[in-house]
């Protein structure tokens, strides 16, 4: 069985001696500078496309409070908690109780779940949508051939699908229908709409499915989702990752420091090449043309820095550059490895560049003019 195939754990993968793939990085499965809060600074900074992330974020936060609320349910039937009468109420029962324990916290792509995981995903879709037509809080497709139109937009008192977090029993963390029905509206406003604050772009039938199935239908279950977000995680995949990948687990700086490092190394290269040919046509002795080192290692080892994105000094004490001047250490085994080995050629390229012209430049015979 792939590793895709497996149930996810949110715990960090210490054995993998490959790179991690996006659906371990939005799982919290791995560690800085591959970990989630990296790809998101580089999502804010580089990409300038944090909106994406944090749709699919809010997604999987909502997926995982409609689970919260579910578990809840079920475990109150399985307690003994008296069953409303009428069919659609013991249907709804019925598939509360088949559920399982839903023990699959990570919410991921659809592509990436087990047939497990699909079913049970799918028959809770399926309990929430039958337990909001027995509700009457609204009309649904199975109950009405007339569509719900709402524009209302969630109140703000409702709490957001950001502030459950939590599988814990005690009432303090119990998750109301509302909260739901606020976390999909939070997220089609703020997402999805024309013109919403941080509107993503979507294709336009998806968006329009997602608008009609909510502020018609009034539904507010996963699978309303489901599409988007994995048409958004596979944009993130191909576009964003592969770069991601890149930055971090093969070199430890940004592109301002980058850019930084590239104008300190023509600088001094610069000033190297000129003290350099004044020092031989003043005829200066090897001695005092031994100061060229200094010019030339700032130089060389500035512009080794910039061409391979990666700092070796940095790397081998284990830092990584996050924002300007901010270093986390390098905890993932395989990405240390890679930086460590990169960081050892690097040194290799600087030194034997450095020795040749220091060398040239010390050693050529002096002739004042």
């Amino acid at each position: 069985m792939s590793d895709h195939n497996k149930t996810p754990s949110p715990q960090p993968d210490l054995n993998r001696n490959r790179l991690p793939t996006l659906f371990e990085v939005l799982s919290r499965r791995t560690l800085p500078p591959v970990d989630l809060f990296s790809f998101y600074i580089y999502m804010r900074d580089q990409q300038r496309s944090v909106d994406y992330l944090d749709f699919w974020l809010d997604v999987a936060q909502h997926m995982s409070l409609c689970r919260h609320y579910v578990r809840e349910l079920r475990r109150s039937v399985l307690v003994g908690t008296p069953e409303p009468e009428g069919p659609r109420s013991k249907r709804s029962s019925a598939i509360l109780e088949g559920l399982g324990e839903m023990n699959h916290p990570a919410a991921g792509p659809s592509m990436y779940a087990t047939e497990k995981e699909r079913d049970q995903d799918a028959q809770m879709s399926a309990y929430m949508r039958e337990d909001r037509a027995n509700s009457g809080l609204h009309d649904s497709p199975q109950s009405s051939q007339e569509p719900r139109n709402s524009t209302a937009k969630p109140s703000p008192n409702i709490s957001t699908p950001r502030d459950v977090t939590t599988d814990s029993n005690s009432p303090a963390h119990t998750v109301a229908r509302a909260d739901i029905r606020a976390s999909a509206e939070k997220i089609l406003y703020t997402f999805l709409l024309p013109g919403a604050e941080r509107e993503i772009t979507l294709p336009g039938s998806i968006t329009q499915d997602v608008t009609t199935a909510i502020e018609d239908y009034g539904r507010d279950d996963p699978e309303v989702f489901d599409v988007a977000k994995d048409y958004v995680f596979q944009a993130m995949e191909r576009d964003a990752f592969p770069g991601f990948l890149r930055m971090k687990a093969l070199g430890n700086l940004i592109p301002p420091t980058l850019i930084m490092r590239l104008i300190i190394g023509l600088i001094a290269m610069f000033g190297g090449f000129w003290t350099a040919f004044v020092l031989i046509f003043l005829d200066k002795s090897r001695l005092t043309r031994c100061w060229l080192i200094l010019p030339f290692t700032i130089g060389v080892y500035s512009l080794a820095s910039y061409q391979y994105s990666l700092d070796p000094v940095l790397a081998l004490i284990g830092l990584s550059e996050y924002t300007p001047f901010n270093f986390s250490r390098v905890r993932e085994q395989y990405v240390r490895k890679l930086l460590i080995h990169r960081a050892l050629m690097v040194l290799a390229v600087t030194v034997v560049v450095d020795a040749a012209l220091c060398v040239l430049f010390i050693l050529v015979p002096g002739k004042r003019l």
